[in-house]
């Protein structure tokens, strides 16, 4: 379905020794230390290690080998990779739990209501805290749906790529 999935992103530098700061997408956010092999998408991109990380904080600090295999020591280089997404390939990830899903997995499904009405494409999905969110388009509607299984959302078919909804087009 997908070949890498991406995890997090290097959000800045750490100390003067080559660490980076990072930006986690996984819940809780150091499950994106549970993986010793990263793929850092910034140009060709290349796989890296993860040699040592951890809760600094409120966040995650880690120190990776570059391009070359070597641990990172230098703040320049760490700092070359700003920006960059972290990725791992789809199969390290553990499958959901029945009535689960990654996120990347919901994008791209079409969504409709329980009358059969299309009501978007989901485009992305966050959390407001208390949910997650379905950000779902239309054309040039765009529409925000609580992803809350059994009230709101009926059903959700990957195989089908559709979600079922209860949900109506003006709300």
């Amino acid at each position: 379905m997908h070949g890498r999935v991406t995890l997090g992103r290097v959000a800045g530098v750490y100390g003067v020794k080559g660490w980076v700061r990072l930006h986690s997408f996984t819940r809780p956010i150091d499950n994106l230390l549970d993986y010793a092999t990263w793929w850092i998408a910034r140009g060709d991109g290349f796989e890296v290690n993860l040699v040592e990380g951890k809760l600094h904080a409120g966040g995650l600090i880690a120190c990776i080998s570059g391009p070359d295999g070597q641990t990172i020591t230098d703040r320049d280089i760490a700092a070359s990779l700003i920006g960059a997404e972290i990725q791992v390939d789809r199969s390290q990830l553990p499958e959901p739990d029945q009535g689960e899903y990654y996120w990347f997995d919901l994008v791209g499904l079409a969504v409709r209501n329980l009358e059969g009405v299309a009501l978007g494409t989901v485009a992305g999905v966050t959390s407001n805290g208390a949910q997650d969110v379905l950000m779902l388009r239309d054309g040039e509607v765009e529409r925000l749906i609580p992803f809350v299984q059994g009230p709101i959302i009926h059903a959700v078919s990957l195989q089908d790529g559709l979600i079922v909804a209860d949900w109506q087009p003006d709300f």
